[in-house]
């Protein structure tokens, strides 16, 4: 587990599925995403049952925030496609819980995943992919530390037209490590 204050970091389990099989299907929390069809509960445990077989530091966690009701999932984040001989990789986050939107808690597991991506796994740099309409999104990515790198025009199709998706990084050597 990675442990921050407000939010902290864990393993995903079985049981968590129907959860984010939940959130997926909710046309809000997808706005955002890639995901263009509905996601049943037997594609989440494929992609579950494939997700074990990867490498442990690309499993994706559960994003936990400590509310006055205890720990609760909000959502998920993870590193993709490490590339350990140029000690990068990409990293996705979403916030499926819709009552904690806009309270800072994606930006706190941002941070915490770039201080287990850099001083944990010995990684460089950091980057992500964000639809140039996420404004929400964007602005957390920058108080994290993320800096646009570039912008792919017209990449994506979405609702009829076609818009942008900007590339976002941050090194280690331009990360400052917070207290979250």
């Amino acid at each position: 587990m990675i442990l921050g204050k407000r939010v902290r970091l864990r393993a995903i389990e079985e049981a968590d599925l129907p959860r984010f099989t939940a959130w997926l299907n909710d046309p809000e929390v997808i706005e955002n995403l890639t995901l263009q069809v509905p996601l049943s509960m037997a594609r989440e445990m494929d992609w579950f049952e494939n997700m074990k077989r990867r490498p442990a530091e690309e499993h994706p966690m559960v994003i936990e925030a400590n509310l006055p009701e205890g720990w609760t999932p909000l959502g998920n984040i993870g590193l993709h496609s490490i590339d350990w001989v140029n000690r990068n990789s990409e990293v996705g986050i979403f916030i499926g819980e819709k009552r904690c939107w806009n309270q800072g808690f994606g930006r706190d597991a941002m941070r915490l995943m770039l201080r287990h991506a850099f001083n944990n796994l010995n990684l460089n740099r950091i980057y992500l992919r964000v639809f140039e309409f996420n404004l929400r999104a964007i602005h957390s990515y920058e108080n994290a530390g993320f800096k646009l790198e570039g912008r792919l025009r017209q990449d994506r199709f979405m609702n009829g037209e076609y818009c942008d998706t900007l590339i976002m990084g941050v090194l280690r050597s331009e990360w400052q490590d917070v207290e979250v």
